[in-house]
């Protein structure tokens, strides 16, 4: 199999942080430049449909793009140890969290990045305004998982899951901006400084912020 990947997007650093968890080094990884269009090539997109970094081929051939899907793949793959969850109610549970993490936090905090770094106007029509109001969204979204994590270690579960690497990489991109998490949030800067400890955080970081 091969993971085509890019350093300084934050979909790609969660597989790249969900193999370093799982142990996976059987997996090719191929870097590509989104600078220099290496994902807008006819036979990139041939493969994976549209020119999105992740995608996963496998040996057979079939590609498949979005974070989330390929990291349901590899779990299938190589089960331990179990970051989507075991029995039918943490199973529910921690695919709640993810999603509340991506779509109130990772999303919103990508967004406002794109938005508003200089170096993201290559890759995107910047609207001030929008970049703005998105970075707005995180953080208030930010109040919700602190309150989650006021009684627990982690987000979703007695463990690290998925649901905390997809709530992360959205909060670490921030720092590209320097993005500060508000003083108040005692319970997310606990839970922030345990995952950048994690030996997974490291292998999965970008190899050079802009």
């Amino acid at each position: 199999m091969k993971v085509y990947d890019t350093p300084l997007a934050p979909n790609p650093r969660r597989v790249r942080w969900f193999m370093a968890e799982k142990g996976i080094e059987d997996v090719e990884v191929i870097t590509l430049s989104l600078m220099e269009g290496q994902h807008k090539t006819a036979d990139y997109i041939g493969k994976a449909g549209l020119p999105n970094v992740p995608m996963l081929e496998m040996d057979d051939g079939t590609c498949i793009t979005e974070s989330i899907a390929i990291c349901r793949y590899l779990e299938s793959r190589y089960p331990e140890p179990n970051l989507f969850g075991r029995t039918p109610e943490e199973i529910a549970v921690i695919e709640m969290w993810m999603r509340r993490a991506e779509m109130m936090f990772a999303t919103p905090m990508m967004m406002g990045v794109r938005h508003t770094h200089p170096a993201m106007g290559v890759l995107e029509q910047q609207v001030a305004v929008v970049g703005e109001h998105s970075l707005q969204s995180a953080t208030r979204a930010l109040k919700l998982l602190d309150r989650q994590l006021a009684d627990q270690a982690w987000l979703a579960a007695d463990r690290l899951t998925i649901a905390d690497i997809v709530a992360f990489v959205g909060l670490d991109f921030g720092r590209m901006i320097r993005f500060a998490i508000p003083a108040e949030l005692v319970h997310v800067i606990r839970w922030a400084d345990a995952m950048r400890a994690r030996p997974a955080a490291r292998s999965g970081m970008p190899q050079k912020a802009a």
